[in-house]
């Protein structure tokens, strides 16, 4: 008698099939185009950014001061959360330190996007506009489906030799409850995508791209995605792979001026992470 269980794997190995074609097609696509002298992606006209390294400085501090008045604001509703006198200060939850970390990170990117605009920049500079919605897309998902089966098979020997861990994960294991998994699909697949490729692919790239580097935006490239993998470390070797991703990232921003693309394609590829991790939780596929 076939199973639930049965099915969900039938299918994901079809998905996996499916990412290995898509991931084999878009690479013949590619070799296609570097034959006859096309880049990979058609570059637009774009302008060097305008802000400068102080800048970039700013968007810094004003990040981590974003998710400092966050953390603060989450404690002190915890202080005034009734409960017991007696008992030890409650300490924010997991739910509570997530929600702080979307505030932070859109309130800082959105302070940092306010602040370039106040010095000069335009909405082109900060890589959103004009838009494109048909080409953004495309890129989006041939990106997809050049990078999700490698990156994933990558991360999944990876994981063999240094146990991948996050607090996420945990948080998960303990509460499966429809507001806990929002959050984290909000914090992942809407949030992250859209301050990351902000700040990494086009405040830090983009100013990057600016200096008389070695090799020129292939090194900014490079530097920038060091940067993004080094902000996912600490959670066993995952970063590796997010490097590579880094990279496509950095390029089709580099190639086209706009973070639109970046960001549906970091979406895309978080929420098919996302996904695979809920499906493992219940059960349904093993975590292997």
């Amino acid at each position: 008698m076939t199973t639930s269980g049965d099915i969900a794997l039938m299918l994901l190995a079809l998905a996996v099939l499916a990412a290995w074609l898509g991931s084999g097609w878009m690479m013949v696509a590619m070799a296609r185009r570097l034959r006859v002298g096309l880049p990979i992606v058609a570059a637009e006209p774009q302008r060097p950014v305008p802000w400068r390294g102080i800048d970039v400085i700013a968007a810094v501090v004003i990040m981590i001061l974003a998710r400092i008045v966050a953390q603060m604001a989450i404690n002190a509703i915890c202080r005034t959360t009734p409960g017991d006198a007696s008992a030890i200060t409650p300490q924010p939850d997991m739910t509570s330190q997530l929600v702080a970390g979307v505030l932070a990170m859109l309130g800082g990117a959105a302070v940092t996007a306010l602040m370039l605009l106040r010095n000069g920049a335009s909405w082109a500079d900060l890589g959103l506009w004009p838009l494109a919605p048909a080409r953004d897309l495309r890129l989006a998902v041939g990106g997809l489906a050049l990078v999700l089966a490698p990156l994933l098979a990558v991360a999944a020997l990876l994981n063999r030799i240094v146990p991948y861990q996050h607090p996420i994960i945990d948080f998960l294991n303990q509460h499966s409850d429809p507001l806990a998994i929002a959050v984290v699909v909000v914090a992942a697949i809407v949030v992250a995508p859209i301050a990351e490729e902000f700040l990494f692919r086009r405040v830090l790239q983009g100013w990057l791209e600016t200096l008389p580097l070695p090799l020129g935006p292939a090194t900014a490239i490079g530097l920038a995605s060091l940067a993004f993998a080094a902000a996912h470390a600490g959670h066993g070797l995952a970063w590796l792979p997010l490097l590579a991703l880094g990279i496509v990232l950095g390029v089709l921003v580099r190639q086209t001026g706009s973070i639109v693309p970046a960001i549906l394609l970091h979406a895309l590829f978080n929420a098919v992470s996302v996904g695979l991790l809920l499906l493992q939780l219940s059960g349904l596929v093993p975590a292997s």
